[in-house]
């Protein structure tokens, strides 16, 4: 049996990004909202919301339980200096805590991901077989002989 630990994780968050489309959706405020304080612009790629839902069920697959706070640490960045002349090293910030909590809220409101007690939010067995069967449909699909055993 293929497990979600078997498959490349950029392949199966795009094909999971693919199967989130129809069960959740994102909310209007995303348009005009950032994905961090690192960040000028809102995304503007198609199917940010499903995509970074995806890997935020992936990432509470594998570290959970799993709290905001970490997860915001997970997808943070590096923000420029803003020193007068512009010569300041950059810093390390946080991603946006209120993307993250929404799209685990979302993720709990179709029973893929559950809260436990002061602990965070842990996957689910709806949502490990939804990664699962993801993952077998994905290493179906990828042309790469050293994960011929997997199949």
């Amino acid at each position: 049996m293929t497990t979600f630990h078997d498959v490349p994780a950029d392949a199966l968050i795009e094909a999971l990004a693919d199967r989130l489309a129809d069960r959740i959706d994102d909310p209007a405020w995303t348009a005009y909202a950032k994905s961090g304080v690192d960040r000028e612009l809102p995304p503007e790629e198609d199917g940010f919301w499903e995509t970074r839902a995806a890997s935020v069920l992936r990432k509470v697959a594998i570290d959970g339980p799993v709290g905001v706070e970490r997860l915001s640490t997970e997808y943070g960045g590096a923000k420029e200096g803003t020193s007068r002349y512009g010569v300041a090293p950059a810093h390390r910030v946080d991603g946006s805590k209120s993307v993250l909590r929404t799209i685990l809220q979302e993720l709990e409101d179709e029973d893929l991901v559950e809260t436990t007690n002061e602990d965070g939010r842990r996957i689910t067995g709806e949502g490990r077989s939804l990664l699962d069967e993801t993952a077998g449909d994905v290493l179906e699909d990828l042309d790469r002989p050293e994960l011929e055993r997997y199949v």
